[in-house]
């Protein structure tokens, strides 16, 4: 199975992220914001980065855009995972690099449904 970092400011959200991963046999890193996700990737090869947008210190999108800058990250999948629904931020996911949108509260099956179709695991 993958290796997924997942990124949100909310403890209980992180849980549930994980918990979820976890279960359908994804080893699962957490990071608390973008500035902690982006230490993580540098360390390890992940497979698929799923994000929060809305975080202190780095949102989702920009945590998005600095991993881009880097040739590693080029093809790795970034979902985010959030609040925001417009189409506005859906379009502002895309330009940033986002591979894919799912909107809080998530469904579990379908989240393990898109991390399948994108890491084509």
């Amino acid at each position: 199975m993958s290796l997924i970092l997942a990124v949100d400011d909310s403890p209980s959200m992180r849980k549930m992220v994980t918990f979820t991963l976890a279960g359908a046999g994804h080893q699962v890193v957490e990071a608390v914001d973008g500035i902690d996700a982006y230490e993580k990737a540098q360390t390890q090869p992940f497979d698929l980065v799923l994000t929060d947008q809305n975080m202190p210190r780095l949102d989702g999108l920009g945590l998005t855009r600095k991993l881009r800058e880097h040739p590693q990250f080029k093809n790795i999948p970034i979902l985010m995972l959030t609040t925001e629904s417009s189409d506005l931020m859906k379009q502002a996911g895309r330009a940033a690099g986002a591979t894919g949108w799912l909107v809080k509260p998530f469904d579990p099956v379908r989240l393990i449904e898109v991390i399948k179709k994108v890491t084509k695991s």
